[in-house]
């Protein structure tokens, strides 16, 4: 029978998979195992900047600030969370990338979880 309960902290738990703490990467039998949404705990030192950008996306996400101001880049348009709750949505197909202004702390719930995505 597959432990259906599963106590961690994010901080621990989250560099075992670049901060994704659930989705479809986790073993089948692991109660974090998802095909319909990842989440991730996100801690970013102060400059760091997504590599490339996003494209063609094919899944919604809910970033939320926890600590620090993160910016998030879309084409035409800045998002910058400063106070602690800040969240943004953006959907399907939306290009994007981010940088932590100061050091961050932000969670991202991303759905579906879209097996052959990196988990980066």
């Amino acid at each position: 029978m597959t432990e259906s309960i599963y106590v961690g902290h994010a901080q621990a738990d989250a560099p075992g998979d670049r901060g994704w703490l659930l989705g479809h990467f986790k073993p089948e039998d692991d109660v974090r195992h998802s095909q319909d949404v990842e989440i991730k705990w996100g801690v970013h030192p102060k400059g760091e900047e997504r590599a490339q950008w996003v494209h063609g996306e094919k899944r919604t996400a809910l970033l939320v600030l926890i600590s620090g101001r993160f910016r998030l880049e879309f084409p035409g348009r800045s998002v910058v969370l400063e106070r602690q709750g800040d969240y943004v949505v953006w959907g399907v197909g939306v290009d994007h990338s981010w940088v932590a202004e100061e050091e961050s702390v932000v969670m991202t719930v991303r759905w579906p979880s879209v097996a052959g995505y990196a988990v980066g």
